[in-house]
This record gives C-alpha cells, structure tokens and sequence, in this order.
C-alpha cells in the first residue's frame, strides 16, 4: 500500500492506495497552514485502514506554493525515514491532468495551467492515450500561456486566466488531489523527491 501526499497548492490532500485502487482518502481546502494540517489527516487514514504502515511514500513535488511543496516534502522524508519505506515523488501537473482526463474519457488532450508567483502561471500539456506529457513545464505570464497552450480544455487554478487571455476556450477549476495518483502511471510516480519549483528562485546570488 502507498500512502500519496499533497500540499502543493491550497489543497491539503492525503490517499491510500493499495492495487492501483484507492482504500482510503482525505482532502480539505486549506490556503495555508498544511504542516497542521497534514499529519493528523494522515494519522486519521492510516487508523482507518487498521493501524498499516505504508510500503511506500509518494509526494506532490510541485510545481506550487513553495511553502506548501516543502512541507509535502519535509513531511513525506521524514515519514519515510521513521517507517523505514522508499519515497518517491510525483508532478501536481501531471495529477490535474490525470484527473481530468479520468472525468471526460473522450477528452484527447488538455492543458494544465496553475496560478504561480508574480502573477504567472505553471503551464504544461499532457496527452490521454497514452498518458504523457507533450511540452515541458513553463511559467509564463497569462498572455504568454495563452499563446503556448492551444488544448481547447485548460485544467487548474490557473485555467481561467489563461482562457480569458485567449479568449476562448473551457476552463476547469482544479486543484492537484493525492488520490489521483492512483491514476498515474508508473513513469509518472517515480521522481525523486525534490522540489519542482517551475521557475527561478526570484533571490539572486551577487556578484563577486
């Protein structure tokens, strides 16, 4: 069984995964405040399911809120270290558009667009069959991402700015879920577990 993790967005969201199936899932919109959050949530799963330990940890790495991926990291490495099980990470990215896909089976291809810092967005395509990435993560300003994604359906908490700019188009509200990484394949849950940041930390080291 997998316990899957994440904070990466304003979203606090903790599953069970066990066969590919989901056994047990808790998700709370928070803003902030996920390192209160977190452990009691996952505390509660796990005593619903008997008192299990997990055999594996798998994190949302972001890219998001950097408060919140360092805490869905801090939190899955340090479970892992007292459990004694591997952690491995996964992309928010790739979770909306996971689930997208899942709700609309004839949806073929669809952006994912999540609201960033300095009022750009995280920006990535994804195809359905097979499940795959088909451009690299970007953060660009609205403008920008409406002109580097063409999917008709625009996934995330970004969605709707990118819409607008592009002036047409469906956007779909959609905040990456733990639960849906029983959605992802196999490729999509094995990162390792570092931050996912999409863009360049904004402080610059000086010049010598």
């Amino acid at each position: 069984m997998i316990l899957a993790i994440d904070t990466a967005t304003a979203a606090c969201s903790a599953a069970l995964i066990d066969g590919g199936g989901v056994r047990r899932a808790a998700s709370e919109a928070v803003g902030r405040g996920h390192a209160e959050r977190l452990v009691p949530m996952v505390e509660a799963l796990l005593r619903e399911a008997g008192g299990v330990v997990p055999a594996a940890i798998l994190v949302d790495c972001g890219p998001g809120s950097f408060t919140g991926v360092r805490v869905g990291l801090a939190a899955a490495i340090g479970m892992g270290m007292g459990w004694g099980v591997p952690v491995h990470g996964c992309s928010s990215m790739a979770l909306v558009a996971a689930a997208r896909f899942a709700a609309d089976p004839d949806l073929e291809a669809c952006a994912v667009a999540l609201a960033g810092g300095h009022g750009e967005l995280f920006v990535q395509r994804f195809a359905a069959r097979p499940f795959a990435a088909t451009g690299d993560l970007v953060s660009l300003p609205p403008a920008e991402a409406a002109r580097f994604a063409s999917e008709h359906v625009v996934a995330g908490s970004g969605a709707a700015a990118l819409v607008e700019a592009r002036g047409h188009g469906a956007a779909i509200e959609a905040l990456p879920d733990a639960v849906s990484a029983a959605l992802l394949p196999p490729a999509f849950v094995a990162l390792p577990p570092r931050p996912i940041y999409g863009r360049p930390p904004d402080a610059k080291p000086k010049a010598a």
